[in-house]
């Protein structure tokens, strides 16, 4: 019996013998069983953003009813008595209801990413409404804002849970890395600049609070990774985001500090450090997590360093980029093998 492909699927649905969506569950369903990995390149990280024009159609779709619903909402409701409860009560089932269909149903990917996106700015706008003090935050008094926060992740989880978007797990470490810093500028006092907040050398707790951020959000990651080590599953996907948000809070601070001395030692010591990365990246076989990571580094260092000093240092992160991109199989199969006696490789993508 010859094996039935995307394009009898297509087929299917113009002669009318299967629904869009009912064609759309039949291939989620041969992606899960077949392995995602099994479309990829030997070595290589699934990645979707979108499956196709449609997509990116439906998402501008959204986006501009989203906005005209908050335009029409607020001119109707923000002056009614309970008027921003009653926005963000029908704004997010208005948004559930579209995430029923796109998500659940049509399993689309740059839809359930715009959804997310959207139910999060709802729930945002609705709980500052109610509860943010705009006069106490003009005046850095940020007391109303960690309960908005908090509501907010909890609103995200909850849609996470119902729908299991991936990159809901993004939102929410960022959420969460912005609540850990409020919470420690009302307690510990408002930073003297941006920089203090990453630099371990200041009086504050904020560099630490970033860090400790950054590996929950890492450890978080590799428990998605690891319960997914082929990556067939969307366990692996939310990891995948986790990573993003992980890379740049744990190099920000290692960074900036390194860079504060302003030597050609604390450089070296700074590819030392991004080298570190590349070796941990290699062996959880995410090449988000080093991009992340170096992006970010290169970025910062060109912002703020010598550019003398850092021309090297970018040129040389250069080079081993496109050196890992195009031999991260067989550097990753060797390095694995050397440490295959201490590391629970089972539990790590494979690597022959």
């Amino acid at each position: 019996m010859s094996e039935i492909n995307e394009k009898d699927l297509r087929a299917a649905v113009g002669s009318g013998v299967l629904t869009e969506a009912q064609a759309a569950g039949v291939l989620a369903l041969a992606h899960t069983r077949q392995g995602m990995r099994d479309n990829l390149d030997p070595g290589d990280e699934p990645f979707e953003l979108f499956r196709g024009f449609n997509e990116i159609f439906i998402v501008i779709g959204l986006s501009i009813l989203a906005t005209g619903w908050w335009m029409l909402a607020g001119i109707a409701l923000m002056d009614a008595a309970g008027g921003p409860i009653s926005m963000t009560l029908l704004g997010s089932a208005l948004f559930w209801f579209l995430s029923e269909y796109f998500i659940r149903r049509r399993r689309m990917v740059a839809p359930a990413i715009a959804l997310t996106v959207l139910w999060t700015i709802n729930t945002v706008i609705g709980l500052s409404a109610m509860m943010a003090e705009p006069f106490m935050i003009a005046q850095r008094d940020y007391d109303s804002l960690p309960p908005v926060i908090m509501l907010t992740i909890s609103a995200v989880a909850i849609y996470w849970a119902r729908f299991r978007v991936p990159f809901a797990m993004a939102l929410i470490a960022l959420g969460a890395f912005g609540l850990a810093m409020l919470v420690t500028a009302i307690r510990a006092g408002n930073p003297q600049s941006f920089i203090e907040i990453f630099m371990l050398s200041s009086d504050g707790p904020f560099a630490w609070v970033t860090l400790l951020v950054g590996v929950l959000v890492f450890v978080a990651a590799m428990w998605f990774d690891t319960s997914d080590p082929h990556r067939v599953t969307r366990r692996s996907a939310q990891g995948f985001w986790l990573h993003l948000v992980a890379a740049p809070a744990l190099v920000n601070t290692i960074a900036l500090s390194l860079l504060e001395r302003g030597s050609g030692g604390s450089q070296l010591l700074l590819l030392a450090c991004l080298l570190l990365f590349a070796l941990i990246a290699i062996i959880i076989d995410r090449r988000s997590f080093l991009i992340a990571a170096i992006g970010y580094s290169v970025v910062l260092s060109a912002t703020i360093a010598d550019r003398d000093d850092m021309a090297l240092i970018i040129l040389l992160l250069g080079i081993i980029l496109v050196t890992l991109g195009a031999f991260w199989t067989a550097i990753r199969a060797r390095l694995m093998a050397s440490l295959s006696g201490f590391l629970p490789v089972k539990r790590l993508p494979p690597y022959h």
